[in-house]
């Protein structure tokens, strides 16, 4: 079987141990439901009214035919699922940042809502195609069990091509930052964020880094968001960050 026909398996791109994704690996004249598994995802997008973003539910994202605009589209190009967010757009009433991203839900439509306990990856290989400060590419985000609406943990993408995790000291907010890798803009790179009970493991281009979960997180159920959150904002609708994804799953185990 070629390369080609393993990579395009059930249309769903595939990261073969050691071989890159390539422009093979996707079709560019697909919508990104024609390439990626999105039965799983709901998309929120910087547009809508102020405070209430409009959302594309997981039903309108599927298939070949399925839901893009310039702000969630395939790469012309290489077939990437693109996500652009610019510095102005419609945010959450609890950010002053647009986004255009990914939220985990269940394949029945409800919200994706799991406990620490068991074992969660969130996989992904991308490049961050244009960046005007930093941008938000994973997270872990707090679902039910308290009035928390703070993100458990956030990867951000820095303009100087540091890979940072920002991990919650508590639901009632700070963040601590690490740095947990390095790679020049354009180029693609990969990332697991994986959550097991009370620990984060945390691997970016092969390197694993581990960071313990304060317990005052053990009432919170959880949920993944993956895209571009865009850490900027200014009146500009040109400058924001782009990010392009060529692989992206998730499992629960």
């Amino acid at each position: 079987m070629s390369l080609r026909a393993l990579l395009t398996i059930a249309a769903v791109p595939v990261l073969l141990a050691g071989t890159a994704l390539t422009a093979d690996a996707a079709n560019p004249a697909v919508a990104p439901g024609g390439n990626f598994d999105l039965g799983i995802w709901q998309l929120q997008e910087p547009v809508g009214s102020p405070g209430s973003p409009t959302t594309i539910s997981s039903a309108r994202l599927q298939g070949a035919n399925g839901f893009q605009d310039s702000y969630f589209y395939t790469d012309s190009k290489d077939g990437a699922m693109t996500f652009w967010a610019p510095e102005k757009g419609v945010t959450t009433p609890n950010s002053n940042f647009a986004r255009s991203e990914l939220r985990e839900m269940n394949r029945s439509g409800s919200a994706a809502n799991w406990s620490l306990a068991g074992n969660h990856k969130l996989s992904a290989t991308l490049r961050v195609v244009s960046v005007t400060s930093n941008v938000c590419v994973g997270q872990v985000h707090l679902g039910t069990g308290g009035s928390s609406t703070k993100p458990l943990l956030e990867l951000y993408y820095h303009s100087n091509g540091d890979i940072v995790l920002g991990t919650e000291n508590s639901p009632d907010g700070g963040q601590t930052a690490h740095t947990v890798g390095h790679v020049a803009v354009g180029k693609t790179w990969s990332y697991v964020i994986g959550v097991s009970g009370n620990t984060i493991n945390l691997t970016v281009n092969g390197t694993t880094t581990h960071h313990s979960i304060p317990s005052s997180f053990n009432a919170y159920k959880q949920y993944f968001k993956a895209g571009s959150y865009n850490q900027s904002s200014s009146s500009s609708t040109t400058k924001g960050a782009r990010v392009a994804f060529y692989g992206l799953t998730v499992s629960h185990s």
